[in-house]
């Protein structure tokens, strides 16, 4: 791997919120052709794991020793982002049109490529802010997108997260807090109890050794979005201002799509993972199957575990360089 750069910057969102954008470049074999990156995490999590691997080289790091430049982004009340007066009532409305639409134009403003739209990576719920971004925003910058393990539509959904979210109103009153130091107590407990673990991770190929690390990556829930996307649980489309997410989806995105599936993901699963790919009507519109009957993939494992540089990191980022050049040839034809 050769030598990577990385640089910190706020973002101010105009509502109370330096947003933390971590910039990961290899000078030596950076394509300034090519459009920037920027990966979105998810739901109580922050952009942490993206640079972290237990074992082997992070996301960000293979992406970056692959030629592109990387951008991770922390929504407000995420990781490295920070208060300025801002509040924590907020929903997926803010995040998506407001928090990545300031992160996109801040990424277009510092970055070292040529580009004028940046390719989004959405992991998880990380994806849905991407697909609102692409779909909702006015005037998107959005090139290619990679939907890791996100729903656009909700269908079935593991029975504990349904009975978690069966009440709208009362996961909207529970506040959350200590939730990292649980995760770094729990985890190595857990894998005593691989069943418990496997709708999230698999312990047999992930290290678990540095727990107090992977749980760097873990965020207090919110509760305002916790109801938001309980009500989005009983609707199964998501509605931002009235206006139906995967109608304007299907209307509105036009630019290449790679759909991530893990095939043993308890968190989010599999009709939901490929609800933006069915429902794609893009002209390039790729799915990624991941895992196998001998080795099922769930969620945490596309970033954290042994297979996830051969499996994941490589075959995303060849899809990317593809897409870039094909734009590079169809603008000099």
């Amino acid at each position: 791997m050769t030598d990577i750069e990385i640089q910190r910057h706020l973002a101010p969102n105009g509502q109370g919120w330096l947003l933390g954008l971590k910039q990961t470049v290899a000078p030596g074999r950076l394509d300034p052709t090519r459009r920037p990156l920027a990966i979105v995490p998810g739901f109580g999590m922050n952009a942490f794991i993206f640079g972290y691997h237990p074992r082997g080289r992070s996301m960000e790091a293979y992406l970056a020793d692959a030629g592109f430049e990387v951008w991770s982004v922390d929504m407000r009340n995420q990781g490295q982002s920070v208060c300025d007066g801002g509040t924590r009532r907020y929903g997926l409305k803010e995040l998506g049109l407001l928090d990545l639409g300031v992160a996109v134009d801040h990424i277009l403003a510092h970055t070292r490529t040529t580009a004028t739209a940046v390719d989004l990576v959405g992991c998880s719920l990380g994806a849905t802010l991407c697909f609102i971004q692409a779909a909702l925003a006015r005037r998107p910058r959005v090139g290619a997108l990679v939907c890791m393990g996100g729903p656009l539509h909700l269908g079935t959904m593991h029975p504990l997260i349904r009975a978690a979210l069966v009440s709208p109103r009362l996961i909207g009153l529970l506040p959350f807090r200590g939730t990292r130091r649980l995760a770094e107590v729990a985890l190595p407990l857990l894998t005593h109890v691989p069943w418990l673990l496997n709708v999230y991770l698999h312990p047999h190929i992930v290290d678990l050794s540095k727990a107090a690390e992977l749980a760097k990556t873990v965020e207090d829930p919110n509760r305002f979005l916790n109801r938001e996307l309980a009500e989005w649980v009983g609707t199964k489309d998501l509605f931002i201002d009235g206006r139906n997410l995967t109608e304007e989806f299907e209307r509105r995105v036009t630019g290449p799509l790679l759909s991530v599936v893990a095939n043993g993901d308890g968190i989010v699963p599999r009709d939901a993972a490929l609800s933006a790919y069915e429902h794609g009507r893009m002209a390039v519109n790729e799915l990624l199957a991941v895992g196998t009957d001998a080795v099922p993939i769930a969620h945490a494992d596309l970033f954290i575990s042994d297979y996830a540089e051969e499996w994941l990191f490589k075959p995303m980022s060849e899809w990317l360089r593809t897409q870039n050049a094909a734009r590079a040839t169809a603008s000099t034809g």
